[in-house]
């Protein structure tokens, strides 16, 4: 059994999308055990309580410089780290700790529309600037760099040049709520953490 943790900063529509999916009825090769956040008002918080899932809200020296959240990780055995809706980089010392178990959603075709401060609609502002025909989701692994990790999935939506940037985020959602449980199940059953 693969325990994940979710990290997030948002309202966790994605983060309650895969508690639902891991730690449903139906047989898993994986376990959501614990949400940690870095904004003690994001709404990720209350899905995961609510689905009973442990929660945890760190602030910057936690993650940088005490290495509180790297030895949290460790004392609840995490083997894998999904990353949904979460903005901050990810320290080196998280990043050697669980090389290639880091996975994130970015809600663009990588390599555009990547890098800091190119998130929710940030995003979705610049793919209709750029009058952009198709748009979609990546995911991908974690380095230490903004959204720079090797690809594992992409899946892609049409836009209609009528398209407002608040449609493109409606696709988006749809694709990120239909592939981002499957692709990490298969990261999971694949025996990739092992």
């Amino acid at each position: 059994m693969n325990n994940i943790a979710i990290f997030a900063s948002g309202s966790g529509t994605n983060a309650e999308n895969l508690i639902r999916h891991f730690n449903g009825s139906e047989p898993s090769k994986a376990r959501v055990r614990a949400l940690f956040s870095n904004c003690s008002g994001a709404y990720a918080l209350t899905r995961a309580a609510n689905l009973g899932v442990l929660t945890r809200v760190f602030g910057r020296d936690d993650m940088y410089d005490s290495g509180l959240i790297l030895r949290e990780l460790q004392q609840h055995s995490i083997d894998l780290i999904v990353l949904a809706g979460f903005l901050w980089l990810m320290p080196e010392s998280i990043v050697n700790a669980f090389r290639r178990r880091i996975i994130n959603i970015h809600p663009a075709l990588l390599p555009k529309y990547g890098g800091k401060g190119m998130y929710g609609m940030n995003v979705h502002r610049a793919v209709k600037a750029a009058g952009e025909r198709e748009t979609g989701i990546t995911i991908h692994y974690v380095n230490s760099e903004y959204d720079r990790g090797d690809v594992i999935f992409q899946a892609t939506c049409p836009l209609l040049p009528s398209d407002t940037p608040d449609d493109i985020a409606a696709k988006v959602h749809l694709l990120e709520q239909e592939h981002f449980p499957k692709v990490v199940e298969k990261i999971c059953r694949e025996g990739v953490l092992s």
